[in-house]
């Protein structure tokens, strides 16, 4: 077949979404074709879903002309993983792939005469086609890297080992122990290993380093931050001159209860470091230069502690040193801060009414004008000469490289990496609806339909429980919660965007801070509900399901849903508040979704909220999966879920991953993970 599916051919005419008729189609590094079998199937399977290859990084040559980006494919019998880097006009046509052993984090000479990316541990620096490849001497054991806007310096970071260890404390190289003293011991799915990530400056010919120095040299600090170590917290200025880069510059406790990061800025000439943040007590991060290098501009939240805090755009001026709160009335987040040549307009996505769009801000108005449109996930966005590259993603699709025309919004598809999975097989329609909640508000939802949907025909539902609490349920496209994977299974899934999402404006998501049980999850009620008069649906086949704080709405639910549900799967969910507070990591989520430590006088009002105190009332199968590497939500918490469960005769499962995290990324325990999860539906809603 060479043809999209009619879905897919849908979107495209509803939506004004064109495609070039030279999407890329490359050969796979691994056999990634469907067999016969998946092809008569014709609908989403685990195995399938590990056919996908995964388009990455995107770096915008300097004229605009030519896009880089990376495909990562797996081979699911071995768990084989390769990347590699792929080049296409930005005005559409053939594909060229660069590297066939490996290449990540492309990025262009400055004058684009040539690619710098990463392979096997080492830069290395290659031509435009993919010819002439060497390695860059002096630059070993490296994380991110940098070519500054002049090509004649570079920055990197590197893990610099300041603390010391007990084996070298006590000279017994063979204990296997820790020596706490502080908070922060661990994080997310690591523990402190007594080093941390530090940038470096040297000077670059293109060939070699040379003039190496570590620019926060003894700090216990670290950039970019923990605990996604994102290479966006740092940039160069336009002149080379300076670097400007995030750091929470606080340790142990107080690392633990502050999101006090800040913009710093180091001074290659002088080697003076000064921090342009200093007032502001949360979050600060992605610094971007503006072409001329008179102005910088970062994302920055209000709130002390508060992580979801309205994301804000905030613009200083060297000449005077003035901040504005440029986005100031915008009651949206702003991220992908990418400035026009003319250094006039900020061009930035934002999570908006159930999408991610682009959006401009006129520095001289203020005024704010939405440049893309559709039902689809833009982003990250990159911008060149005008050129305006995009990755894009829908319910429906994986991620794709395409470009926007400034001027009239118009999308065009520039790959198609995953052709020969999309020729092969039907994807179900994904439907807006608004309805009116318990309490009078308007509640977007997302309702996905089964491939072949037929409305004459009765269908088991799925509420799904986004995670958070606070972030975006868009138009996202994940290779475990996979809303084809659901509506290909003969569900049809209602995802509302419940109170604490965000794309809705502050008060919608500031609203679910201390009231967990409360309000958003009525709103769940009013959402499953209003669907379950469908005649397409069957009221008595309803699941609830959902991860993280959408694994703790399943336990919540659990305990007072009065039997609208007839089974439940709860991922990473917090299940007792009380014990999660005193083994998770970052205390400021608890601290101000909660209102503080359960030990306070008086408690925290969020404490009355935790699923424990009703597990008396569970009545209905649940499966429970955690993994072992989870320090966010600890897989204790599921396991006093399943005990309890079990002690209280409701028929349950556990699923523990003994290399999960708070996710589960190994393939084969992630097919396990949907034949299991499936496999429990289908019992109790079939």
């Amino acid at each position: 077949m060479n043809k999209y599916t009619p879905f897919l051919l849908f979107l495209i005419i509803i939506t004004g979404w064109s495609c070039s008729d030279k999407v890329a189609e490359v050969t796979p590094a691994f056999d990634l074709q469907l067999n016969e079998t998946e092809i008569a199937g014709g609908i989403m399977t685990p195995e399938i879903l590990w056919k996908f290859r995964r388009a990455g990084n995107i770096a915008l040559s300097p004229d605009g002309t030519t896009v880089l980006y990376t495909v990562t494919e797996y081979d699911l019998p071995t768990e084989a993983r390769r990347t590699d880097i792929f080049a296409i006009p930005s005005a559409g046509g053939d594909a060229v792939q660069l590297t066939t052993d490996g290449g990540t984090s492309p990025q262009w000479f400055p004058d684009g005469s040539k690619i710098a990316f990463t392979s096997g541990g080492n830069l290395w620096a290659m031509n435009p086609n993919g010819s002439g490849k060497k390695a860059v001497k002096n630059l070993e054991d490296f994380e991110h890297y940098s070519i500054s806007p002049t090509g004649k310096k570079i920055l990197f970071t590197r893990r610099v080992k300041l603390d010391q260890t007990p084996n070298e404390k006590h000279d017994l190289p063979k204990a296997n122990m820790r020596i706490i003293d502080d908070l922060m011991f661990r994080h997310w799915n690591y523990w402190h290993d007594y080093s941390y990530s530090h940038i470096f400056v040297a000077v670059f010919d293109g060939t070699a380093l040379s003039g190496t120095s570590d620019i926060m040299e003894d700090q216990h600090f670290e950039s970019p931050t923990a605990p996604y170590f994102d290479g966006g917290e740092i940039s160069w200025s336009p002149n080379s001159n300076k670097i400007a880069y995030t750091c929470k510059q606080v340790t142990g406790k107080e690392d633990a209860v502050s999101t006090n990061t800040d913009i710093l800025i180091f001074d290659c000439e002088t080697g003076k470091t000064t921090n342009i943040t200093e007032a502001n007590k949360g979050f600060d991060k992605y610094p971007v230069f503006s072409p001329d290098g008179s102005m910088i501009a970062w994302q920055s939240m209000d709130e002390p502690g508060y992580e979801a805090d309205l994301d804000r755009l905030m613009v200083m001026s060297f000449a005077d040193g003035s901040t504005s709160w440029l986005s100031e009335g915008w009651d949206y987040n702003v991220e992908n801060i990418n400035w026009t040549n003319d250094n006039s307009k900020i061009f930035f996505t934002s999570p908006y009414l159930g999408t991610v769009q682009i959006f401009s801000i006129d520095l001289a108005s203020r005024a704010v004008n939405q440049v893309s449109s559709g039902k689809y996930n833009y982003g990250p966005i990159t911008l060149n000469n005008e050129s305006l590259v995009t990755g894009i993603k829908s319910m429906a699709m994986a991620t794709e490289i395409a470009t926007i025309d400034i001027a009239s919004g118009d999308v065009t598809q520039i790959s198609s990496v995953n052709r020969h999975i999309y020729d092969n097989i039907m994807m179900g329609e994904s439907e807006e609806r608004y309805i009116k909640t318990k309490d009078g508000e308007d509640l977007q939802m997302w309702i996905i339909y089964p491939p072949g949907f037929d409305p004459s025909k009765k269908y088991p539902a799925l509420l799904y429980c986004k995670g958070g609490p606070q972030g975006p349920l868009a138009q996202g496209w994940s290779y475990r919660w996979n809303y084809q994977m659901m509506a290909a299974n003969g569900y049809i899934v209602v995802a509302p965007n419940r109170r604490g999402n965000s794309g809705f404006g502050s008060e919608w998501r500031e609203q679910i801070s201390g009231d967990y049980g409360g309000k958003n999850i009525q709103d769940y009620l009013d959402a499953i509900d209003y669907m379950a008069k469908e005649p397409f649906i069957d009221e008595d086949r309803l699941g609830s399901i959902g991860a993280s704080y959408g694994g703790y709405s399943v336990f919540w639910l659990a305990g007072m849903h009065e039997k609208r549900f007839k089974a439940f799967i709860s991922h990473c969910g917090m299940f007792n508040i009380e014990s999660w507070y005193g083994s998770t990591e970052e205390l400021w989520f608890p601290n101000k979704d909660l209102g503080g430590a359960y030990w306070e006088d008086p408690r925290p009002v969020g404490y009355n909220y935790s699923p424990h105190l009703n597990v008396d009332k569970w009545d209905t199968p649940i499966m429970i999966i955690t993994g072992a590497h989870d320090y966010r939500i600890p897989y204790s918490q599921s396991l006093e879920a399943f005990t309890a469960a079990q002690m209280n005769g409701v028929p349950s499962r556990l699923l523990f991953f003994h290399d999960g995290t708070h996710f589960v990324t190994r393939p084969q325990d992630a097919v396990i993970w949907q034949r299991e999860f499936f496999g429990w539906l289908d019992a109790y809603l079939k």
